[in-house]
């Protein structure tokens, strides 16, 4: 497993910016910026912001409330990154 100059590894990077760009799509769809959406659904901004760009791995709390927040449910967000992710993809490094 490749790890980067962080300490993360290569997988765990793609999964987090893969999820940030699903996060995006669906806020500019509902055509707010991140300070309006963070308000109204009570999601810090800085976190949907480094979310967003890749740079957070946020707690399964927070990312189910933003998801909530564009109308789907957690099954259906995580179909959509797994549609977008390699077939074998794995974060567990078989050794």
């Amino acid at each position: 497993m490749q790890v980067d100059k962080n300490g993360t590894s290569n997988n765990k990077a793609r999964l987090i910016k893969i999820i940030g760009k699903i996060i995006k799509e669906h806020r500019l769809k509902t055509k707010k910026g991140i300070l309006l959406h963070s308000y109204e659904f009570d999601i810090p901004s800085s976190s949907l912001n480094l979310i967003e760009r890749g740079l957070r791995d946020s707690q399964i709390t927070t990312l189910w409330k933003i998801v909530n927040s564009f109308g789907m449910t957690f099954g259906e967000f995580i179909n959509e990154v797994e549609q977008q992710l390699p077939k074998d993809f794995t974060l567990i490094d078989d050794k």
